[in-house]
């Protein structure tokens, strides 16, 4: 599972690579332009920066294993952004209710089966509002966004991004998808569209979570055992998209301040964006604090991320589609993979 997660995120990030290198979409944005965009993002950017190296200071190699461990269970369970901790503990119960006699754990058993039946219901009748919603949404980037020069400047970068997530999604994954998951794209895609469309709305992987299992275990007929623990896992270290996005980011962030990056430093990026996934917050806007991370590891300034601010909401919803369909593909190859 970790493996297939590894690997797709690599080829991930090698895609964004390519592509930034193939259409310079840094040289799009005039000075003037440069200008706007730093004034107009620098107060949120200069926020991100500070919240990302909270997070980095005086951390230990190990400390991602030992936060594995939670400290409070009720904190960690109502928390969407302690997922690895949420995994260890239902694992723990996991084992600690099949080594009991089934008499003394069923009552308990069906609690647990009573409340995901309510939960998906809840998030079905939400799903009833989602396309308002993403209207909404996108209604609101648009009124705020300062000057639509801002838009039209980004466009070449923005458009890297979307092809690079679209090759993903249907170049990779449905590859994927038939040599390794012996599925037909067509009908894997449209068991997971309900899955899709949330997770562009809500721009959150963690949230999407119940909608995901609900599509892979009755859409792809992916067993319920194998997408328990695949799918949870891979809302936390499987984030392809963000992390093509990332590889996108940096270097149209380099190109635009005029930094000529060796090819060292850009094969770095794909070491440290795939890091740099592991453990993150599957909530919206976790892409940007990861890119901090990414940005100073080849020696770019951070504030640059200003440059992408004014697009970052859309990019970040049609990014998190991209991640749950990856969790998908490896949860439906793993399937297979078990069944033989």
């Amino acid at each position: 599972t970790f493996g297939l997660y590894i690997a797709t995120t690599v080829i991930a990030v090698s895609i964004g690579l390519l592509l930034v290198n193939a259409i310079q979409p840094g040289g799009f944005i005039s000075e003037d332009t440069r200008g706007d965009m730093l004034a107009s993002f620098g107060e949120s950017v200069d926020h991100q920066i500070d919240l990302a190296k909270s997070q980095v200071e005086d951390v230990s190699p190990l400390q991602p294993i030992i936060d594995i461990v939670p400290e409070n269970i009720i904190e960690s369970a109502s928390s969407n952004t302690n997922m690895l901790q949420v995994i260890f503990i239902s694992v723990l119960l996991g084992v600690a209710l099949i080594s009991l006699p089934i008499g003394e754990v069923i009552g308990l058993k069906k609690v647990f089966d009573a409340s995901n039946a309510v939960m998906l219901k809840i998030v079905d009748i939400i799903m009833l509002s989602a396309p308002y919603g993403v209207f909404a949404i996108m209604a609101a980037i648009i009124v705020e966004v300062p000057s639509f020069e801002l838009f039209k400047a980004l466009g070449a970068y923005g458009l890297t991004v979307v092809i690079g997530l679209l090759l993903l999604i249907y170049g990779v994954y449905a590859l994927m998808v038939m040599l390794l998951g012996k599925m037909k794209p067509s009908k894997f895609y449209k068991a997971i569209s309900p899955a899709q469309l949330l997770a562009f709305s809500t721009s959150s992987s963690a949230a999407t979570l119940p909608v995901t299992m609900e599509c892979v275990e009755k859409g792809l007929g992916v067993r319920k055992d194998v997408l328990s623990f695949v799918l949870p896992i891979g809302a936390t270290v499987n984030m392809d998209g963000t992390c093509l996005y990332q590889g996108v980011a940096a270097i149209f962030i380099a190109q635009v301040l005029n930094y000529d990056l060796t090819l060292a430093q850009q094969l770095s990026v794909i070491l440290t964006a795939t890091l740099a996934s592991i453990g993150s917050a599957a909530v919206p806007g976790a892409g940007i604090l990861m890119l901090v991370i990414v940005l100073e590891s080849i020696g770019v300034p951070p504030a640059g991320i200003a440059l992408i601010f004014a697009i970052d909401r859309p990019l970040d919803m049609l990014r998190t589609t991209t991640n749950i369909t990856g969790d998908a593909v490896v949860a439906l190859i793993m399937n297979r993979s078990m069944k033989e």
